[in-house]
């Protein structure tokens, strides 16, 4: 690997404080997917709920405000039958750098393995309105997109999205992340494949960015991997560091983080920086198979659970 990078990055220890239960007991319930953003009064936070496939999956999207980064205030729900889904995903809550909000949602077409990303705009979280939604990533037949990252700064907006190929029916769970840019956040340019799997390895079946450290030198991913079909929904969290190219290498031979409990998945890890140090979101399994959001706060600049990354 070309990148070189020396330093420290927060990493969940996996027992992290539950924020919010899942909707039920056992496999197939999940409450995740989260999506944090730290402001001056407080973190706001999107999530997904989900029960088994014979509920009806992923039935709802949740925007929150917590003061404190672990009890949440729901502000609004949005649910699937709004955005005439078959099933949610992991959202993307952006706050806007000339103001106002962006949420991205993941939406799985009816009957297929096809996902499509909408996005709606509100000036306040609670004032999200699906009626407005626009499909700002429609994939196509032959690639499902879900599960975006977005960062948006006055020089523009950068995605990172999980991309799932469909040429093989039985393999739809295949993934790869592929970054994709934009003026507006409304019109989006692909770029390349910045991460997939690494073969014979515990990411072989596939790589999909969940956080990116921008503010980092170089970038630093948070991603959830897998080994084979067999652990779709059971993925773990691995580390990549970004090279010249913007393309990420892992520097996971192992996964970096996982739960203690079930089948040991924990997946879609969202960081953001608080006065005190770094505040963790991600979505872990409990020891009955559910899938519950926690949080994990480490402090400070060189305390707490931490990953040295050199390379």
């Amino acid at each position: 690997m070309s990148a070189t990078f020396a330093g420290v990055v927060p990493v969940p220890a996996g027992d992290g404080e539950t924020v919010v239960a899942p909707p039920g007991n056992g496999p197939g319930y999940w409450a995740g997917g989260p999506s944090a953003v730290a402001t001056a009064d407080g973190i706001y936070l999107a999530y997904r709920l989900r029960r088994p496939v014979d509920m009806g999956r992923g039935y709802a999207i949740v925007v929150a405000h917590s003061a404190d980064g672990v009890a949440l205030r729901p502000l609004v729900t949005l649910t699937k039958e709004q955005f005439a889904t078959a099933s949610f995903e992991r959202p993307a809550l952006v706050s806007c750098p000339g103001g106002g909000w962006r949420l991205f949602v993941s939406c799985s077409t009816r009957g297929t393995k096809h996902w499509w990303i909408d996005a709606i705009e509100a000036d306040d979280p609670r004032e999200f309105d699906a009626s407005t939604r626009r499909t700002v990533f429609p994939g196509d037949q032959l690639t499902a997109v879900k599960d975006p990252v977005i960062s948006a700064d006055e020089n523009g907006w950068r995605a990172w999205v999980c991309c799932h190929p469909l040429d093989d029916p039985d393999a739809t769970d295949r993934m790869y992340t592929r970054d994709a840019t934009s003026d507006d956040g409304w019109s989006w340019t692909w770029g390349q494949v910045v991460l997939g799997g690494r073969p014979d390895a515990w990411d072989a079946r596939g790589a999909r960015v969940s956080e990116v450290l921008v503010d980092r030198d170089p970038p630093v991913a948070y991603y959830d991997g897998r080994a084979n079909a067999a652990e779709n929904w059971k993925e773990r969290t691995g580390l990549a560091v970004a090279d010249h190219d913007g393309t990420f290498a892992s520097v996971s031979d192992e996964p970096a983080a996982a739960s203690p409990h079930g089948h040991r998945g924990l997946r879609y890890v969202s960081v953001v920086r608080v006065a005190d140090g770094y505040r963790l979101y991600y979505e872990a399994c409990r020891a009955d198979g559910a899938h519950e959001l926690r949080t994990e706060l480490v402090p400070g600049e060189a305390s707490g659970h931490r990953a040295t990354l050199s390379s």
